[in-house]
Order: C-alpha cells, then structure tokens, then sequence
C-alpha cells in the first residue's frame, strides 16, 4: 500500500462509518504522534469493542504540531507525543490534567532506504554521501531531532534534500523513489511490510525515543479517555504496541 505525502497531521476515523458520530455515540479525541499509527488505530478498535456507543476519533501528526494545535483550542482528551519535551511544553502551557503523565513506550530510530537497497547502504556514513539523496524529519520534530543527535555522535554531516513534518512523510519520499536512503523509528519498518527497508544504528550512536501519554485540562469526555489510557498501560495495550514493534519492557 502506497501512501501518500503527509505534510499535515493525518486523520483517522475509527469505530464508525461516516465522519460524524452517530447520535447518542461519544467520542474522544486522541492525538498521537504519527509513528504510533498502526498500534494506535488497532487500539481504538479494541477500546471500541470493550466500551460500545464510545468511539476514538484519532488525528496523527509530529508532536509538536499536535501541541500546537491543542494549545491553540482544538478538541483533545487525550495526547500521546513521541518524546518528553513536547509533553513537558503540553504541561508548561497548561494544557494538561495535573500529574498524570506517564510513559507507556519506547523506541529505537533505523535507517531506512527502498525495497532492495539498491543503493548499497550499509550504516550511518552512508548519509554523508555526495551520491545519495537523503531525507530526515525536521529538526522540530522528535524523530527529526533524535536522528541529527545520532548523526552527530556519528560524527556525519549530512544535507538532507528535504525535512519532513513526521516519519510517514519520510517513508511516503523513500515508497515513491524520491530519496535514497532516511531515518525513522524501527516500528515504522515493521509498519511498511517490506515496501522499505533498514539498516540497523549500532546501539552506541543510537538513542532511545520516550513516548508519554497524557489526559488534557479540557477534555470534554474525561472517564472515557482515562479508560483509554488504561487501555494504553495495560496489558493488553502494551502487547499490541510490542507487536507494532516498540519496546515496552519496563
């Protein structure tokens, strides 16, 4: 399946039809980064099972745009960002409930280049090739950031042809051929199903992505999106999110 290039956060309807909720149907609004995609949409099927009449209307995104749009008034009732700093920034701005953020995963970035490999890569000098077109998140995103930390203890320069707003705008350049060679988290490679590929960072240059989950101030459904939190840090939640490929190991 080939998807097309996100520059903005992606919304996912899910456990309903049509794009409004049924009268007498809840909703909650779950923002998420967009690397938890496909545990996510999975979970907001199980959440829809375990409670009927609550659906989970998911918008995806990089982190610090969902902050953004939260701290700006848009309906949420429950945030779940990619690193720390973007939930501490939620917290700062008051846009929180207080105190009850808590990590619920990790993760780990790979490199990432096209079925094949056809350009040979083989680790982290291969992004400072001349040869080959590379293409990261931005510096403002947690992904974006992360991989210019691992470059850097790398001790490679690299000119990336261009920078994305989240990891699924990566992987769209690398599906479509316009890029060589990108670096994402190791669940995006396990979500591509083999349209791209990785190449592993080696544990000394890699670093590890904390992902926390929050309920805000001015959820409008609260009991319900604590109830999918506890999805979330259950086991049940955390079996799924091992599967999708995050370390959920405490």
């Amino acid at each position: 399946m080939r998807l097309a290039r996100i520059s903005t956060p992606l919304l996912v309807l899910l456990a309903a039809g049509c794009s409004r909720a049924p009268q007498g149907t809840r909703e909650i609004h779950v923002y998420a980064a967009a690397s938890l995609r496909v545990p996510f949409e999975r979970l907001a099927q199980v959440y829809a099972e375990l409670h009927p009449g609550t659906r989970v209307r998911l918008e995806l995104g990089g982190s610090p745009s969902l902050v953004t749009q939260i701290e700006n008034g848009a309906p949420c009732d429950v945030l779940a960002t990619a690193d720390l700093a973007s939930m501490a920034r939620a917290a700062a701005a008051g846009v929180l409930a207080p105190g009850n953020s808590k990590a619920f995963a990790r993760n780990r970035l790979a490199i990432a280049v096209p079925r094949g490999n056809p350009r040979r890569v083989q680790g982290l000098p291969d992004l400072g090739r001349d040869d080959l077109v590379v293409v990261l998140c931005a510096p403002g995103v947690p992904a974006g950031r992360y991989a210019r930390e691992v470059l850097q203890r790398a001790g490679v320069h690299v000119r990336p042809r261009s920078e994305e707003s989240s990891v699924q705008g990566v992987l769209a350049k690398l599906r479509l051929g316009e890029a060589d060679i990108g670096i994402v988290y190791a669940s995006d490679l396990l979500a591509a199903g083999g349209e791209v590929e990785g190449v592993a960072i080696p544990a000394e240059a890699n670093t590890v992505a904390v992902y926390p989950i929050a309920i805000t101030r001015t959820a409008g459904q609260p009991e319900a999106a604590r109830a999918f939190v506890d999805l979330i840090l259950g086991a049940r939640g955390q079996a799924v999110l091992a599967e999708a490929g995050f370390d959920t190991r405490p």
